[in-house]
């Protein structure tokens, strides 16, 4: 099975830009054709060149061995990670990742947009793992809004209140 690709860089404005190549998918029966979004990024951030699994081209691995062991000495120095625990915390960042781009793939492919946007890994993020992130356009996601009460169920609420006061 072929793994999504990730590069992430910095547009020529400065802001963020992420560069996501997912394989075909399948959504309800329907064959989906992987999406590459963004603007082409111009560079990496922490991100490792290394072979794709399907031997085609390079992929953008976000999480390898040294970097794990990276982020476990920021924790504490004195940590060690036995071999097991590496892979198995390599294992479930790749099935995140991929979860999170094939669910914004499809999230973008409903909306027929070519590419996918920050909104679309935001709202996969917020819906499926409670997960906010700060600074990327929080106001583009709509909260559900109420619909105006229509007036019979008005009156019929001011009857149900009317009679409960009686009691």
């Amino acid at each position: 099975m072929s793994h999504p690709t990730v590069s992430l860089g910095l547009n020529p404005s400065g802001g963020p830009t992420a560069v996501v190549s997912a394989p075909p998918i399948a959504v309800n029966g329907a064959s989906i054709v992987g999406l590459d979004a963004g603007s082409g990024a111009s560079g990496s951030s922490g991100a490792t060149t290394t072979p794709s699994p399907a031997g085609g081209a390079p992929s953008a691995q976000i999480l390898d061995k040294h970097r794990l062991n990276e982020l476990v000495k920021e924790v504490d120095v004195h940590e060690q990670l036995d071999e097991d625990v590496e892979d198995l915390l390599l294992h479930i960042a790749d099935d995140f990742i991929e979860q999170t781009v094939t669910a914004s793939c499809a999230l973008a492919r409903h909306r027929k947009a070519p590419a996918i946007e920050v909104r679309d890994v935001q709202m996969v993020l917020e819906r499926n793992w409670n997960m906010y992130i700060p600074g990327f356009g929080t106001e583009d996601i709509r909260q559900h809004k109420r619909s105006a009460l229509n007036e019979s169920h008005k009156s019929r609420m001011a009857l149900i209140r009317k009679t409960m006061k009686k009691y």
